[in-house]
């Protein structure tokens, strides 16, 4: 057996776990009282999951409750024992958004192998094979490209399945990926540490020997979120973030990827650049735990591509404007946007984004609360925005209503203002495509969702499904904190918990617009208009057929402009156009002018353009609405 060399564990999991018993019997009773009252009177998509999974929680809850009441401090059991029953009964409902937190010491911790696993197809045969290593690690044979095949023993495609049903996803192919991804790295905030102390992989290398590694589970800090979600604020209470995602995409990135950590939104001192840069090279983002954008040379041509790595982001303004600093410096003529992996943040963020790839108004993804007593309260404390916050006002009519008539949602209202999901309009005039898998979530998946609704291009996915999380999730704290403010109701039920323990709930769900409007995100995810399988090309030499087949979809569609340059003193626009044949224009929403299109140069007298706030331009072809231009002169 290989013995490995190198990267030297911070602590190994084995003594991690002789630190982690601090709850009281009582603890863990309130633990459980507090949990029964987040799924009963909060949890939005508790008949969806009863139904589809065919799952109780409730009853779970209960019958734990009535067991800690039988125990005593010397008959409890071990602490880990009562975080994975409560781990289990959280994970039924297969609902990322809503999570069992583990306390101190597990929290802020990640327990990891140090090695990435990574599978392509050959044919419909999957293949597992290591990607990456941590810096320093080394043992005979192991490197980037070696094939994995067993697990402890255990075919690796069996490993995985097994691995799979353990923990959280909405769907077959999420699910899927989950147990992937959980093979090698857990942030122990949210799962129960690993069973085994140690792993035997078996692989064959480069030289075509087989041999076995074993490799005990690490134990280390992870990189703090940058997003207090426990805390009143605009991204808290608009947050849609699968945790787990947001965790390990921190973890990847500090572990394999150093250069791209940073505990800041923007990071000072970057040296930025405006001049476009050769194909294959990165262009220097303020945003790198956010962006990666570049030209990609393809075999249909050279196009940009953006890669997003997360929308959890404070301020959605200041992401929007550092995604259209880093597009402009692309190819114009094609865009690949990829958001695989990304596990959502502010829906701000998403929804704000979808305008600037198409001339079409932006509807933002209404979403509902489950109708109780206790959202109603929480609605009417903040129905009139005193903190300024947040807005539950829309929400108040058909909650009273409701429970007056039996219904078990509220109306549905957006979370995103319509007004900032198209505040700044269409900003890039080529064609895009869309890549995602089914790492997908939340922010991400309503961005997807989006992206597919106003038929702004092909969605190209790696998996036959996005994770399928569609809500607004809220932190115990978070709900606790809205009962606190601007003046604390009487009886708040929310009770501080112990050991900095938390609990997340997904709170209000989204529903889908135009035509497929009404139906939820959750479970039913986004569905790729086309279906690309992972090779080892792809795995090994940085996406090159994925891009190759995104850049197929992207060759041959059109490329349009629309440029409108103002001069007030004459009262009038300039129009530099492709592919438009009609122009109509709009000063501050009313429509004062549409012209015929017959040059490559239109000049277009406005009276009054010197003196709008917002003029908008739309460019038509044979009738249909192609090309916008939104321009704000003050």
């Amino acid at each position: 057996m290989t013995e490995p060399s190198g990267a030297a564990a911070k602590q190994e999991l084995q003594d991690f776990l002789r630190t982690a018993d601090r709850l009281t019997l009582d603890d863990r009773k309130l633990l459980v009282q507090q949990a029964l009252l987040l799924i009963e009177q909060n949890y939005v998509h508790l008949p969806l999951k009863a139904a589809m999974h065919a799952v109780n929680p409730v009853q779970r809850l209960r019958l734990l409750a009535v067991r800690l009441n039988r125990q005593t401090p010397r008959t409890m059991g071990p602490e880990w024992r009562f975080h994975a029953e409560m781990s289990e009964i959280f994970h039924s409902v297969r609902d990322l958004h809503t999570n069992y937190i583990l306390p101190l010491p597990y929290a802020g911790k990640i327990a990891y192998l140090p090695y990435l696993i990574e599978e392509y197809y050959v044919g419909e045969e999957r293949h597992y094979v290591v990607t990456r290593t941590v810096a320093g690690f080394s043992a005979p044979g192991f490197a980037p490209g070696v094939e994995v095949t067993h697990w402890n023993g255990i075919p690796i495609d069996r490993a995985v399945d097994i691995n799979a049903a353990r923990f959280a996803g909405n769907n077959p192919a999420a699910r899927h990926a989950r147990g992937l991804q959980s093979l090698t790295i857990r942030p122990l905030r949210l799962h129960v540490p690993p069973d085994e102390t140690w792993v035997v992989l078996t692989y064959v290398g480069a030289d075509g020997i087989r041999r076995e590694l074993r490799e005990s589970w690490r134990v280390d800090d992870n990189q703090p979120s940058f997003v207090d979600a426990d805390q009143l604020s605009v991204a808290a209470v608009a947050q849609g973030l699968d945790l787990g995602a947001d965790e390990i995409g921190r973890a990847l990135k500090m572990l394999y990827i150093p250069e791209a950590v940073s505990t800041q939104e923007i990071v000072g001192g970057t040296e930025l650049t405006a001049e476009p840069a050769a194909p294959g090279a990165d262009i220097p983002t303020s945003m790198p735990g956010f962006f990666r954008a570049k030209s990609v040379d393809t075999p249909s041509g050279i196009f940009g591509h953006i890669r997003i790595f997360s929308f959890n982001v404070n301020d959605p303004d200041a992401f929007v404007a550092e995604f259209l600093r880093l597009v402009a410096l692309l190819p114009q003529n094609g865009l690949i946007v990829d958001v695989r992996g990304n596990g959502g943040g502010h829906i701000h963020a998403s929804e704000f984004l979808l305008q600037t790839l198409t001339p079409r108004p932006i509807v933002p993804e209404p979403t509902q609360f489950i109708t109780s007593a206790l959202n109603q309260r929480i609605c009417k404390q903040h129905q009139e925005n005193p903190t300024g916050q947040i807005d539950l006002g829309p929400w108040c009519p058909s909650m009273e209503q409701a429970l007056e008539i039996g219904a078990v949602f509220s109306g549905s209202f957006p979370i995103t203002p319509a007004g900032g999901a198209n505040a700044i309009g269409q900003r890039y005039f080529g064609p895009v495509v869309l890549v995602t898998n089914a790492l997908c979530y939340s922010a991400t998946d309503i961005f997807a969702g989006g992206f597919q609704d106003h038929k702004i291009g092909p969605i190209l996915g790696t998996d036959d499904n996005t994770g399928a999380g569609g809500a607004n999730v809220w932190t115990h704290e978070l709900l606790k904190v809205l009962l606190e403010l601007p003046t604390p109701v009487p009886d708040n039920p929310y009770r501080p918990l112990p050991g900095q323990a938390n609990m997340r709930v997904s709170v209000r769900r989204t529903l889908r617009v135009h035509e497929l409007a009404g139906t939820p995100v959750e479970d039913l995810g986004v569905v790729p208009d086309f279906r690309h399988q992972m090779t080892r090309k792809d795995v090994l030499q940085d996406n090159a057929d994925l891009l190759t087949r995104a850049g197929e979809l992207l060759a041959g569609r059109p490329v349009r402009r629309l440029d409108v340059q103002v001069s007030g003193a004459a009262g009038e626009l300039t129009l530099t156009t492709r592919l438009v044949d009609r122009a109509d224009v709009y000063l501050d929403g009313r429509p004062v002018a549409s012209v015929n299109v017959t040059r490559e140069v239109t000049t277009v007298p406005v009276p009054g353009a010197g003196s709008a706030h917002v003029i908008r331009v739309e460019g038509f072809q044979d009738g249909d609405l192609v090309a916008s231009r939104t321009i704000l002169p003050h």
